[in-house]
């Protein structure tokens, strides 16, 4: 799994780069089969002062990629707004990949009974 992390208008440092790998744990627990993540931290310069912080992550699996952002006050804050919105994904499309495998409706055995005629 490939992890890039970059920063728009910020500088990614060591803290901000550890606590985006240890929240980034939940999604890898939950779901293995990850090829490459990628991670945006912005800071935008807007007028007004609340949402200033916005995060973003493309995540990218076998047959699908998964598109996230979040705004917040804050940095942290909207990391984990935006992890807690991916992990939702990723759970979804998991259960969508393990129910795909029912069974067909012609392999089922046949249960109707004919009703009696009088």
């Amino acid at each position: 799994m490939n992890l890039t992390i970059s920063g728009h208008h910020l500088e990614v440092t060591p803290a901000i780069r550890e606590y985006v790998q240890n929240k980034l744990e939940r999604i890898k627990r939950h779901f293995d089969q990850v090829i490459d993540i990628a991670v945006i931290l912005t800071v935008d310069n807007l007028t007004e002062k609340e949402k200033r912080q916005k995060a973003e992550i493309n995540l990218r699996m076998s047959g699908k990629t998964v598109y996230v952002e979040s705004l917040s006050q804050d940095l942290y804050a909207a990391i984990d707004t935006l992890i807690d919105k991916l992990d939702r994904q990723v759970m979804k499309y998991k259960s969508k990949v393990q129910e795909h495998g029912h069974d067909a409706i012609k392999h089922l055995p046949d249960t109707f009974e004919p009703a009696a005629t009088a």
